[in-house]
């Protein structure tokens, strides 16, 4: 079995790091360079840096910040917000970066994950989905930082973005983001059922038995989270020590 991997993610906001409930009430999580390079120290398998406001307000991501962040890092380097065409994706590389995440900008064009793929390599391109089980039991696509419905289901995005050449899906659930409740593993497990790429878990983080329930009943193959490692509530050498006993086979 290829070994799980475990992702902090630096949500980014006006240079400082913040973490929110369902996408909303952020607070303050500290430095993302300082971060960055205690989770790069302290055995996380990559790290993913999401600059959440830039699709928003139409800007491009903070360069000088992926550099100073990509400076102190020895792990993979991931990077989203606010990418629209190659040269952002050029950019981001040429500043440190080693993948890049598209999200919004791949839902409005899907033909951008194609261009990624073939210009750079499936490996450079992530896509993320935020999507939020409705209530008639679907999950939907939402663009924007979770703020605009779009007509797209998390399934059958999903797998158009694999065959667009993505080389990886981020599925963040937003009915789960923030929570502490735990992964939303039964969508997991039919997105792995579905698809031949790698998953990475996000949203709903808050013990270690979560992180073991996205491999083991999710069948995930990254569990990313962000508050339980900003807040120092859950170490990430004790994660994988857990994990081990589990009969998980991390890094």
């Amino acid at each position: 079995m290829l070994a799980k991997r475990i992702i902090p993610c630096l949500d980014v906001k006006d240079g400082q790091t913040v973490k929110g409930t369902n996408f909303v009430n952020l607070r303050h999580a500290g430095d993302p360079v300082a971060l960055g390079k205690a989770y790069s120290d302290q055995g996380a398998d990559e790290l993913v840096f999401l600059d959440i406001t830039a699709s928003v307000e139409g800007r491009r991501t903070f360069t000088e910040m992926v550099t100073r962040v990509a400076e102190q890092l020895n792990i993979p380097f991931t990077v989203g917000g606010g990418i629209s065409e190659l040269s952002d994706v050029d950019r981001l590389l040429g500043a440190g970066a080693d993948k890049v995440s598209v999200n919004s900008a791949a839902l409005r064009h899907p033909e951008l994950i194609d261009q990624i793929a073939g210009h750079f390599g499936s490996q450079v391109c992530v896509c993320a989905i935020d999507a939020h089980m409705e209530e008639d039991g679907s999950w939907r696509c939402y663009q924007n930082g979770g703020r605009v419905p779009t007509s797209r289901s998390l399934f059958e995005w999903a797998y158009e973005a694999q065959e667009r050449g993505a080389g990886e899906i981020l599925f963040t659930s937003m009915n789960h983001d923030g929570t502490k409740a735990g992964f939303a593993n039964e969508a997991l497990l039919k997105l792995a059922d579905k698809l031949s790429i790698p998953i990475i878990a996000s949203g709903g983080a808050g013990t270690q038995e979560h992180f073991r329930d996205a491999f083991a009943l999710g069948h995930a193959d990254a569990a990313l989270a962000a508050s339980v490692f900003h807040f120092g509530e859950i170490p990430i050498p004790k994660l994988k020590a857990y994990l081990k006993g589990e009969g998980i086979s991390v890094r």
